[in-house]
């Protein structure tokens, strides 16, 4: 009878044990506290919006009654684009905020400032808007990870697919003199390299406070070089594809995933000059025709109507700062009522074939403890004056 009790005893502390809540600082029994650094100002403000969006969506998620009845508290500050406000703003919402996590911090420099930060203190940095591969490291960062494909494996798919269907040409490059800049340079050249027939004749870079890249456009024509490869953020990938025009140049233009958006960077460079432009994407374009009855792009154009009506729905920033805010949901309702710093990179890292309504079908979520990629696909798509049509099959490096 005595060793019944104790049996009983023992298991019901167990239960009590599994059940029990486990909270680090940000997170509460109502509430989940999160921290971002957005460039509402500066030179990348363009990328506001996608700060805009995030809290648009959690507005949603709150109106619905939150996680599991925890309302989710966005704490979004302003670093201008600049590394030095980056680690100033970022030091306040760990240390004064107290912030369970830091969430879509955008920026490849600016990440980079406060990555070994972050890491010291185990503080998750999850899903951030940046393609280097660093921000993937799971061995020397592993409360670091990124959310979109990495720059050097865009960069590599960019010089096969040129390899593949543009031989015998000549490349001139333009890139922004940054980390995310160099690595997608850097994928593509390895994908060429070896390529006797097609081959880089001319790079050349900006700084992402330069004014205009004009000379540097100049200076590519003057190579009558068949194909040009834009690696330029928004507002120098405009300028680019303007000057071009003017120049009366009608090379081969690739445009990177980041500076692809119709209502952002297209628009600014005018949809004439812009027909013709190859990119990749993986996320659903509001201005795509084929996705008019598509229910999730219905449910997007809601959500915007509702909760971010200043918003433009031409520009696919907000889809990305939407699937960015769905993809972190996603993980919290993974944890339970586990919301520790510890379980909620476990989760990250545990991210199972999921497919995001506003991302295009066949690409899916997947992370691994040794998989810190959450993205790994796209397709390639071509600008026809209005929209972005797309063409072949999903993609993988």
């Amino acid at each position: 009878m005595i060793q019944r009790l104790v049996l009983v005893l023992l298991l019901t502390i167990g239960q009590n044990a599994f059940a029990q809540k486990r909270y680090d600082p940000g997170a509460s029994d109502t509430e989940i506290r999160i921290g971002s650094t957005v460039p509402y100002s500066g030179p990348a403000s363009d990328w506001g919006t996608i700060g805009r969006a995030h809290a648009a969506y959690f507005a949603k998620i709150n109106a619905e009654g939150g996680i599991k009845g925890r309302m989710i508290k966005l704490i979004s500050l302003d670093d201008g684009y600049n590394p030095a406000r980056t680690v100033e703003q970022t030091r306040r919402l760990v240390e004064k905020d107290q912030v369970l996590l830091i969430f879509a911090s955008i920026g490849s420099p600016t990440n980079a400032a406060v990555q070994k930060y972050l890491n010291k203190k185990k503080v998750p940095q999850l899903f951030l808007g940046v393609g280097d591969s660093k921000f993937g490291d799971h061995k020397r960062y592993p409360w670091t990870m990124g959310f979109q494909q990495s720059a050097y494996s865009e960069g590599r798919l960019a010089g096969k697919y040129l390899q593949l269907n543009y031989p015998n040409t000549k490349i001139g490059v333009i890139y922004v003199y940054d980390g995310w800049g160099k690595e997608l340079l850097a994928g593509l050249k390895d994908a060429l390299a070896g390529t006797a027939s097609v081959k880089i004749v001319k790079e050349v870079s900006y700084n992402l406070e330069d004014p205009t890249v004009d000379s540097q456009v100049v200076s590519l024509y003057g190579t009558r070089a068949d194909v040009l490869v834009n690696l330029a953020m928004p507002k120098a990938a405009a300028q680019i594809i303007r000057k071009t025009h003017y120049l009366g140049w009608k090379p081969v233009h690739f445009l990177n995933y980041a500076a692809n958006s119709p209502g952002d960077t297209l628009r600014a460079a005018g949809f004439d000059k812009s027909i013709g432009l190859i990119s990749v994407d993986n996320m659903k374009d509001p201005t795509d025709k084929q996705w008019e009855r598509d229910a999730a792009l219905n449910e997007w154009l809601a959500w915007m109507e509702q909760y971010y009506p200043a918003g433009d729905v031409t520009d696919t920033a907000n889809v990305y700062g939407y699937n960015q805010a769905q993809l972190l949901v996603h993980v919290l309702r993974q944890c339970g009522d586990n919301l520790s710093r510890e379980n909620v990179m476990r989760q990250a890292a545990n991210i199972k074939n999921l497919q995001l309504p506003m991302m295009i079908p066949g690409v899916k979520f997947n992370t691994s403890a040794t998989d810190y990629y959450p993205i790994e696909q796209v397709r390639f798509q071509r600008f026809d004056g209005e929209r972005w049509v797309p063409f072949g099959d999903v993609n993988a490096p």
